[in-house]
């Protein structure tokens, strides 16, 4: 049985600054986000793009601007911002699974592989977590920097580790002054 030829995705490429660099996100015509990278890592981006959408134009265009200002607010210290993006991704089951559960660790907190896997019930997955963890297509938003080694440790991070220390250190600073 041959399966139907899947639908063509139009997504909108907008181009943001940030102070880590330019930002490449990914919308669609609905405004949810399906993919945010740095543009040092484009060719990965639109790898990514073409795993989870076999069929997909990419245009250049403007981001919608909840999603620009959501951008803007998180960057300069409002770490629930991100949370009122809309996000729509491919992948597998498992790989959304861990992406839910990536938005649930709070600003200003990491959690290890092992937790990751637990959250969704599955702790002997550790690596699978792992690796869905470095399959995220939408950074930041889906705050796959908040997941380090067992031993406490930065592990590898899509955007560099210099940049995944700077958005902990973001969170961490902003996290503390908005409970004191």
């Amino acid at each position: 049985m041959t399966r139907p030829p899947e639908a063509r995705h139009s997504l909108i490429l907008s181009r943001l600054p940030s102070p880590l660099g330019e930002i490449l996100l990914v919308t669609d015509a609905g405004g949810a986000v399906r993919a945010l990278d740095f543009h040092d890592f484009e060719p990965r981006m639109l790898r990514l793009l073409g795993r989870h959408y076999a069929a997909f134009d990419l245009s250049p265009g403007e981001a919608p601007v909840a999603v620009r200002e959501a951008l803007e607010a998180w960057f300069g210290g409002d770490l629930a911002a991100l949370d009122r993006i809309p996000v729509a991704t491919g992948g597998t089951d498992f790989q959304r699974s861990i992406w839910a559960a990536l938005r649930t660790i709070p600003a200003g907190r990491t959690w290890t592989y092992g937790r990751l896997a637990q959250t969704i019930a599955r702790p002997s997955a550790v690596r699978a977590a792992g690796l869905a963890n470095g399959a995220n297509p939408v950074a930041l938003i889906i705050p796959c920097h908040r997941v380090i080694g067992a031993d406490g440790t930065l592990t590898g991070y899509a955007g560099g580790l210099e940049r995944k220390r700077w958005l902990l250190a973001h969170e961490a600073r902003h996290a503390a002054a908005q409970a004191a």
